[in-house]
């Protein structure tokens, strides 16, 4: 520990040569596996205990980007998750304390959240989001804090001097809005500045070592990574998890996923009412369009649900994630690209948003409100529909669940006043036990570099929301003497908040609506508590940190189960192939393959992977071309028997088109725990295989062996017999 101190106290004090007035800045990149319990844990964003996860797609990253002039400095970290959560940005900021004294603060980290729905859940500390994952998973949140620390430390150590480069440009057909009536209820004379009614655009920043060494990139575009619905059971970073990884291999080309040098980063913006599935809601039964105020089919919502364009989910995030893709390079090569110039500063802030003083435009003064959720909550939206008889648009409540919330606890009449015209369901900023639903005190911040300005917000701002939020911080920034800034909205970061409406939207009560937690002047809250931040950081003026949050860790329940044993049929051992691959495949082919396995929460194998696809080269060895992050591989896991402790692993590779004609294998690493808790490491690998290019009419290729290998457990013994009978019925 002291002389990984040490090392990056040299690095740092190597690369104090920054001159921001030139565009000269200390700059450094990092990432680091996030990935967490690959199995048997809940899927965070869809409200829903349903999808379990049992296996990995893509592995999830922490991506570190530091900027520093030689005065101020901040680290704007993207992460393939949900959201940012409070207690994980405490603990981060803790740790890094340890690390580098007060180098990294509360004030300069900003921890941004993709806001995939296909990673694990079980990291907040408030009760209300973990409901669907049945309380707390520490293997996720520590998983996650690990990686975003790895991840900063990475940036630290390869510091460097270098500038700095922005784009912008619009991407179409890339997403929709999917609360069209709440966006119409905006003004008209407003909405008349705007082509589209989600923003197409995407702004990239650029980092270039002075000897012209690319290093990283990170842009913002607004969308929903729900690509990969909520049937979906592997662990995923959606559409931008997979545009991060063209990026990054097609800057580092031959590297593996996650492990080339160049950090590419694809972050969220102000996504709340933005969707990828862009045929729109339709009825499932019918074909026909969902109703547009209330997104039902027949009155019910259960049926109303978006997707496309693809065939499938993995089709339709494979189409965004290019498209994202292929705008970021087309950004990141424009030769108009702007170089950043200009000091860096940042500025933030906790303020407790149950009780915020909101002054409005005619001079009234007003308050936001305790956090409560509303009926239109329970409904989803139209990427994943909620149950029973919620609809979206509520703006009246229901007698029945009324009752029974009520029962529970009475919703306080001031309350009501205060959120109207929403209905509230859950008035989470009333429920305590046994701790707190959701936080009253949440983060806010804003960072400059130059003429690039990052607004950090606590939640999913609507398109709306964010464009007013930019037009402000734009006009306060020109205010205060700097014209023409590139403000950006950073989504879910540092703590997660739900929704923010423009004040119209509210009205309207679709499922963003109703999720605007703080009540209806939520976004005039927010603009005018960023306006004071700007103002105060451009004035060099101190504020103080506000109210802290409570760290509830010590608090937290789970009613996951862990892991008890692991064991295997009669006559195998961990590792052992259960099915074998054709001996001879085709490129464009799926080799699917089984092992003998122990459940994934033993080890989750951070910056590692539950499985290689190797290569023999001319002198015999074997090199790893593919690992359990890349897109073309899937690892699933299956327990086949609770009572024995006995499960099978299955990994799958689609051969890619331009593979060339060679000798593979593949492998499957993992850990299996013994009854005495002892865990013990294990691999297994298939027997080598063929990829070949075949003339399919040559007299070669009809004589290849084509049969594939027997794939079932032999039961040729009596104790083997009883574990496959009892595979069966358990």
């Amino acid at each position: 520990m002291i002389c990984k101190v040490l090392l990056s106290l040299l690095v740092l004090g190597a690369a104090r040569a920054a001159d921001p007035a030139t565009g000269i800045y200390n700059i450094g990149v990092g990432r680091y596996d996030i990935t967490g319990p690959a199995a048997g844990v809940n899927m965070m964003g869809y409200v829903n205990p349903a999808p379990i996860n049992d296996g990995i797609h893509i592995r999830l990253f922490a991506r570190a980007f530091i900027i520093d002039d030689d005065t101020n400095r901040f680290v704007f970290v993207n992460t393939d998750l949900g959201m940012a959560t409070q207690l994980v940005k405490m603990t981060v900021v803790e740790r890094l304390k340890i690390l580098y004294g007060g180098i990294y603060t509360t004030e300069n980290v900003i921890i941004s959240g993709t806001h995939t729905h296909s990673g694990p859940a079980g990291y907040i500390q408030y009760l209300l989001y973990q409901v669907p994952s049945l309380g707390f998973i520490d293997q996720a949140y520590e998983s996650i804090v690990y990686g975003i620390v790895e991840s900063i430390i990475q940036a630290h150590n390869s510091i460097t001097t270098g500038r700095l480069y922005y784009s912008s440009g619009e991407l179409l057909n890339a997403n929709i809005n999917r609360s069209p009536s709440a966006y119409l209820n905006n003004p008209e004379e407003e909405r008349a500045k705007y082509q589209y009614d989600t923003d197409k655009t995407m702004t990239l920043l650029k980092f270039v070592a002075e000897d012209g060494t690319d290093l990283g990139m990170v842009n913002w575009f607004a969308v929903h990574p729900t690509s990969m619905n909520k049937t979906n059971t592997l662990v995923s970073g959606d559409n931008k998890g997979y545009a991060e990884q063209l990026f990054e291999k097609a800057m580092d080309p031959g590297s593996l996923a996650g492990k080339g040098k160049f950090v590419g980063a694809f972050a969220q913006s102000n996504c709340g009412d933005v969707s990828p599935n862009t045929d729109g809601p339709k009825c499932q039964d019918t074909g026909l369009a969902c109703d547009i105020l209330t997104s039902t089919c027949g009155g019910r919502v259960k049926l109303c649900y978006a997707a496309g364009p693809g065939k499938d989910m993995e089709e339709s995030t494979e189409i965004f994630g290019t498209r994202q893709f292929e705008k970021a390079v087309e950004l990141y090569n424009d030769p108009n690209a702007v170089q950043v110039i200009g000091p860096v500063q940042i500025i933030g802030q906790q303020l407790d948003m149950s009780n915020y003083t909101v002054t409005l435009a005619n001079g009234t003064a007003t308050q936001t409100c305790r956090p409560a959720l509303g009926f239109s909550f329970a409904a989803g939206a139209t990427d994943g529909p909620g149950v029973f008889d919620f609809t979206q648009g509520m703006t009246e409540d229901n007698p029945f669940w009324t009752k029974i919330v009520n029962f529970v606890v009475e919703t306080d009449p001031e309350q009501i006043v205060c959120h109207h015209p929403k209905p509230i369901l859950l008035e989470t900023g009333n429920y305590h036990r046994p701790y707190e639903w959701t936080s009253d005190i949440v983060e806010t911040q804003v960072a400059r570099v130059g003429q690039f300005v990052i607004a950090a917000v606590p939640g999913e701002f609507t398109t709306m929301s964010g464009r007013r939020m930019r037009d402000q911080l734009s006009s306060v920034f020109a205010e205060e003497g700097v014209p023409g800034i590139v403000p950006v909205i950073a989504g879910l970061s540092n703590v997660y908040t739900h929704y923010i409406t423009t004040f119209e939207e509210y009205a309207i009560q679709r499922y963003e609506g109703a999720s605007t937690i703080f009540g209806p002047h939520t976004l005039e809250a927010y603009m005018q508590h960023y306006t004071m931040l700007a103002r105060a950081m451009l004035r060099g003026k101190a504020i103080p940190p506000g109210p802290a949050p409570p760290n509830l860790l010590k608090d937290q329940i789970s009613l996951v189960r862990e892991n008890v044993y692991d064991s295997t049929p009669f006559d195998y051992a961990f590792g052992d192939v259960l099915a074998q691959p054709y001996p001879v495949v085709y490129p464009g082919e799926t080799v699917i393959v089984k092992f003998v396995s122990a459940h994934p929460r033993n080890d989750p194998l951070l910056g590692g992977s539950f499985l290689t696809v190797e290569r023999q080269a001319d002198d015999g060895s074997w090199e790893v071309i593919a690992t359990d992050a890349d897109w073309e591989t899937k690892y699933s896991w299956q327990r086949t028997s609770t009572l024995l402790g006995t499960s099978v692993a299955t990994v799958k590779w689609d051969v890619p088109e331009d593979t060339t004609n060679g000798t593979f294998r593949i492998s499957h690493t993992g850990h299996a725990k013994f009854m005495g808790g002892t865990i013990q490491s294990f691999l297994g690998v298939t027997e080598p295989f063929f990829v070949a290019l075949p003339d399919r009419n040559s007299t070669e290729f009809i004589n290849l062996p084509r049969e594939k290998p027997d794939d079932t457990p032999a039961t040729n013994n009596i104790g083997n017999l009883l574990s496959y009978v009892m595979s069966l019925v358990m």
